[in-house]
């Protein structure tokens, strides 16, 4: 971190939380709207149809322990053991 991040960094921990909290909330929102998506528009509306559809209950999901296990399987099955 350069020293005038440092002191930036050290004048915002010195502040009250909630005022920390809203000059992160405005940092992030700045970067958001610096930083370029990195999805296509048909991405997002795709992740918000899948979550959508989590969160409407129309979907089984998979644990991760389960899905791990599948892939780790299937990798051992190609390398022939």
């Amino acid at each position: 971190m350069s020293e005038a991040s440092e002191n930036v960094f050290q004048a915002a921990m010195a502040l009250p939380a909630e005022e920390r909290v809203e000059l992160v909330e405005a940092l992030i929102a700045e970067c958001d709207q610096a930083i370029q998506r990195p999805f296509a528009d048909a991405w997002i509306a795709e992740i918000r149809r899948r979550s959508a559809e989590i969160d409407a209950g129309k979907v089984t999901l998979t644990p991760w322990a389960e899905v791990k296990a599948r892939v780790r399987k299937r990798v051992e099955e190609r390398r022939g053991g």
